[in-house]
């Protein structure tokens, strides 16, 4: 499998996360893109660097305004009396239809979903390459590659046009599934990551030209707690081009392989060309949060399950932090779907 990554995604090294009223340290760390590299590596895919495809198919995702924010804001930031190392938001508009204030700290809150993603001096360079990684994956797909993975930090899936969170700055999974569809594909996006994919669901809800799809922890009681439930469906052209799996927390390998056999039929039914994968790894049974409780067999299932599809896939990486499992599990995922 042919695979992207930048170094520059490194350096974006955050240091704060604030859970539970407690501050600890980010879980998103550089190191994730030597684990995750090995474990691709380990499956026998070869990795080159991006091409630089400039800001237009990431401004086809994401508003002027917002960009412009995650340009400028660290140097903003800083510019205030006692500011903190990091832009980290404390006020959030009551409405998205509210103010747009002129304060920097203003702003932060109204570009800054939680405190999972605070911005330093390195992260627009580190969120850029990120972005640009998934793009030229998804050229390897234009130029008739069956697959392809992006090895892209930070992730992306929580991210709305104009609004961070969870990790997510640029949504990464979303660039490249607009960048696809404008050369004609038809695409449908599929999440796997234990968490739902808030920003992507918005970012198309009310579009029927890309189909999204999400299994995930139940969100009553799970992060991002707003979105994910099956109701939401999609909204005036999109109704009906949003499915949404939520999943029963400490799901096994048996019931998601059902949950997903259910996704695969309607990215079939929808006729996808391309069917861009968002891929978390968080579900993980070890993982920390406890989401579900897939096995690093069950990654192997999951990928030789949408091999079946017969279809291209792009791999975007999304979630799955720092473990000792982190790599063996995206080699498990990587060699299910080579083997079918």
């Amino acid at each position: 499998m042919k695979a992207i990554v930048d170094p520059r995604q490194a350096k974006h090294n955050p240091q704060h996360f604030m859970a539970t009223g407690k501050v600890l340290p980010n879980p998103e760390q550089p190191r994730r893109i030597e684990v995750l590299q090995s474990g691709a590596i380990a499956a026998g895919a070869s990795f080159t660097s991006p091409e630089d495809y400039g800001m237009g198919p990431i401004a086809a995702i994401h508003s002027p305004q917002y960009l412009t924010f995650l340009q400028t804001i660290y140097s903003r930031w800083s510019r205030l009396e006692n500011s903190g190392p990091e832009v980290i938001p404390n006020i959030h508009p009551k409405a998205r239809s509210d103010n747009y204030p002129k304060s920097a700290v203003g702003q932060a809150g109204y570009h800054q979903a939680d405190t999972a993603c605070p911005i330093n001096g390195d992260t627009w360079g580190s969120v850029y390459w990120s972005a640009q990684t998934a793009i030229s994956a998804a050229e390897l797909i234009k130029k008739g590659n069956d697959c392809a993975y992006a090895l892209s930090r930070p992730p992306g899936h929580h991210a709305f046009s104009d609004l961070a969170g969870g990790f997510c700055f640029l949504n990464n999974s979303a660039i490249a599934a607009q960048h696809l569809s404008s050369y004609g594909n038809r695409v449908a996006i599929l999440d796997v990551d234990v968490h739902h994919g808030n920003g992507t669901q918005g970012i198309f809800y009310e579009t029927n030209e890309i189909f999204t799809i999400s299994l995930h922890a139940d969100t009553k009681r799970f992060y991002p707690f707003f979105w994910g439930q099956a109701h939401e469906r999609g909204k005036d052209a999109g109704n009906g081009y949003n499915l949404n799996i939520p999943l029963t927390r400490g799901t096994g390998n048996e019931e998601y392989l059902d949950a997903l056999q259910t996704a695969l039929t309607a990215v079939s039914t929808f006729g996808a060309d391309v069917v861009v994968v968002a891929l978390g790894l968080d579900a993980y049974e070890k993982d920390p949060l406890k989401g579900l409780a897939i096995t690093t067999d069950g990654f192997a299932q999951i990928g030789a399950a949408i091999a079946s599809l017969r279809c291209p896939a792009l791999f975007i990486q999304e979630g799955g932090y720092l473990s000792e499992e982190l790599g063996h599990n995206l080699t498990s995922f990587m060699n299910g779907f080579g083997g079918i």
